[in-house]
């Protein structure tokens, strides 16, 4: 598979998934998103009562479970569950942002309730929300590529602007959808101003050429310990 990563080639996606990062980093600035938008990292932490820790959010995750447990259809309820048993997946990360084995629990708790949300809310979903659902679908967290598109559709419609389809664009890519890739592209340029189109354009490509990048083989990656090895031409003992 595209995303079961090892040895060398781990290391090389990994680097691939650095410079995307920080490629779509630089769109979000350049088009003016920046920390004041809501439902972001720092959202998920705040305590609405006003506590802190986990201790908090695993008591709020507790009575939030009854709740969907008696009416599945609780929207208030499913959205605090999709934030704060990501909350608790974070909170186990390492310093540079991995995931352990035992935050997969929280990541995919976090899946199925958004999921449950999106069949429960009436309308369309969060967007806030949805921002928090793309980073559980991130290749550093579940790795589920194609949900992040859906995830990623919703944001761009609710922005309308060039940074969050060059978002759609690059999960696209991730997912091995061309055809939703190309018309995020075109979507992108076409609502950016029009003296940073030129910009969107190279900045798409980029993002386009660490994509292919994050599909290189393993052979591809790993020296080959027998390319100078000698040949043995002849025959006889």
């Amino acid at each position: 598979m595209l995303f079961d990563l090892q040895g060398k080639r781990r290391r090389v996606v990994q680097a691939v998934y650095l410079t995307l990062a920080v490629l779509m980093g630089g769109g979000l600035v350049l088009f003016g998103i920046g920390s004041g938008a809501s439902g972001g990292l720092f959202d998920i932490f705040s305590d609405s009562n006003g506590g802190s820790g986990n201790d908090v959010v695993e008591e709020r995750v507790e009575k939030n479970e009854d709740r969907v447990q008696a009416n599945p259809k609780a929207v208030a309820a499913q959205r605090e569950l999709v934030r704060d048993y990501y909350s608790l997946a974070v909170a186990q990360a390492n310093d540079q942002g991995v995931f352990p084995a035992d935050a997969q629990d929280e990541l995919r708790k976090a899946d199925q309730h958004w999921v449950a949300y999106v069949k429960a809310v009436p309308g369309d979903p969060d967007a806030s929300l949805a921002r928090v659902a793309l980073q559980v679908y991130d290749p550093t967290a579940l790795n589920q590529p194609a949900k992040a598109v859906g995830v990623a559709r919703i944001i761009a419609a609710d922005s309308n602007d060039a940074a969050g389809y060059m978002q759609l664009a690059q999960y696209a890519l991730l997912a091995g959808d061309k055809r939703v890739e190309k018309l995020a592209s075109a979507k992108a340029v076409a609502l950016a101003p029009k003296d940073q189109r030129a910009a969107v354009k190279k900045q798409l490509a980029e993002i386009k050429a660490a994509a292919i990048a994050s599909q290189i083989k393993p052979e591809d990656i790993q020296v080959d310990q027998n390319k100078n090895a000698p040949q043995n031409t002849q025959g006889g003992k």
